[in-house]
C-alpha cells in the first residue's frame, strides 16, 4: 500500500525501490541498449521532438548521458539483463522539478501539462494541475477540435492526452504538442509559461522555446539529452508504468511539499 501522508527523502527513496519505480526497474538492459541505439542511428522517433542533429551518433555518448543522469549501468559491455534508475537521482531531480513548480505558482504562471503515459501518470500530472491552479496558476485550456495522425487531443482531468477509439491513447509522438501550440497560436491564445509532461509532449514544447520539465524512463534517453543540452530544464528518472499508478502518490506528494504547494 502506499505510504499515507508525505514521506521524508529517506522513505520516498525506500518507496521508490520497493516499487520499482526506481533501482532495479521492469525495463531490462538489452531495451535500454537498443533504444540508445536507435536514436544514435538518427532514428527520429526515438528524439522524442527534439533535433538532435548529429551530436548524440555515438551510442556510447548517450550511455554516458544516461549512466550520470539516471543511473544505469555505465559498462558498455554489461548488454543484458537487470538494469537501474539510482533512486537519489530521482529525488534530486524532482526538487528540481519542485523549484521550477514554486517559480510558476509565485508568478501565476500559466501551465500545461500533458502525458503520453496516461495509464501511468495521468495522475500525477493531475494532481500538479490541482495544485498549481489552487496557488494561482492558470492551467492552459487546449483548443477544441485538434487531432493528429494517431488520434484526437483532448484534455481529461486537465492534462492534455491522446484518445484514439474511445481510448485513451499511450504515444511517443511530437505531434500532439505541436497541435496544440498552434491551435493556442491559431487562436490568437498566448503559448503556456511552462508545460509539464513527458515524451513527445515534453520534447517537442523545450524544442520551441517553451520551458519544460517532465519525466522519462531509462529507455527513453532523448529527454536526458536535451536536459544535458539545455533544451528542457528538468527531467525526473522513473519507470513511467508500474503495475499500480497508485505507487506514484508518495512521490506527487513529496514533490509538491517541496515546490511549497502541498497546502494549495
Amino acid at each position: 500500500m502506499p505510504i499515507p501522508g508525505t514521506p521524508s527523502r529517506a522513505e520516498l527513496v525506500e518507496h521508490l525501490v520497493r516499487t520499482r519505480i526506481a533501482g532495479d526497474v521492469a525495463t531490462p538492459r538489452e531495451n535500454n541498449l537498443s533504444h540508445y541505439r536507435e536514436l544514435a542511428n538518427g532514428n527520429r522517433h526515438y528524439w522524442l521532438g527534439l533535433e538532435l542533429g548529429d551530436r548524440w551518433s555515438d551510442e556510447q555518448d548517450v550511455l554516458a548521458v544516461m549512466a550520470e543522469r539516471v543511473g544505469v549501468n555505465d559498462d558498455p559491455g554489461y548488454r543484458y539483463g537487470q538494469d537501474t534508475i539510482d533512486p537519489d537521482l530521482t529525488v534530486d531531480a524532482l526538487e528540481r522539478m519542485a523549484g521550477r513548480l514554486r517559480k510558476a505558482a509565485e508568478g501565476g504562471q500559466r501551465v500545461l501539462l500533458a502525458t503520453g503515459h496516461p495509464g501511468g501518470l495521468l495522475q500525477v500530472h493531475n494532481e500538479t494541475a490541482r495544485a498549481l491552479r489552487a496557488a494561482g496558476c492558470e492551467i492552459v485550456v487546449i483548443p477544441d477540435g485538434l487531432q493528429t495522425e494517431e488520434g484526437y487531443v483532448m484534455q481529461f482531468a486537465d492534462v492534455a492526452v491522446l484518445e484514439h477509439g474511445a481510448t485513451l491513447w499511450h504515444t511517443h509522438s511530437p505531434e500532439p504538442m505541436r497541435a496544440i501550440l498552434r491551435g493556442l497560436e491559431g487562436a490568437g491564445r498566448p503559448l503556456p509559461d511552462l508545460v509539464v509532461a513527458d515524451h513527445g509532449w515534453a520534447g517537442c514544447a523545450g524544442q520551441l522555446g517553451i520551458d519544460s520539465v517532465g519525466y522519462a524512463d531509462s529507455n527513453d534517453p532523448a529527454l536526458f539529452l536535451g536536459e544535458s543540452e539545455g533544451t528542457l530544464q528538468v527531467v525526473v528518472p522513473l519507470d513511467d508504468h508500474v503495475v499500480s499508478p497508485r505507487h506514484y502518490d508518495p512521490m506527487s506528494a513529496y514533490l509538491l511539499e517541496q515546490a511549497g504547494l502541498s497546502g494549495a
